[in-house]
């Protein structure tokens, strides 16, 4: 798993580019803050490698709380930049400062 942040100058904003490799899976997406946990509209597109890859325009001087939905399951991105505990989930949250 991947992330890729890069700062616009001309507005402020981030895009963020989440790359997942996850050759069997038939649907991967990002959920979290940014987009109210909701997996419509979130969906990465699966390349011929079978890495699934989507960029998102996320404001900055934030932090986000996220993590991906492969086939239905939830999971963390292990170069996130910090984890947090997500009492409402029980669990933790990969957290992403832009």
């Amino acid at each position: 798993m991947a992330i890729k942040k890069q700062y616009l100058k001309s507005k402020p904003v981030c895009k963020v580019t989440f790359s997942v490799p996850a050759d069997e899976a038939k649907a991967v997406a990002v959920v979290g803050d940014f987009n109210k946990w909701n997996p419509k509209g979130s969906g990465l597109k699966k390349l011929k490698n079978g890495t699934f890859k989507g960029t998102f325009e996320l404001p900055v001087e934030n932090s986000y709380e996220f993590r991906y939905l492969i086939d239905g399951s939830y999971t963390n991105d292990e170069e996130a930049d910090r984890y947090q505990w997500n009492e409402y989930a029980g669990t933790e949250n990969a957290v992403l400062e832009v």
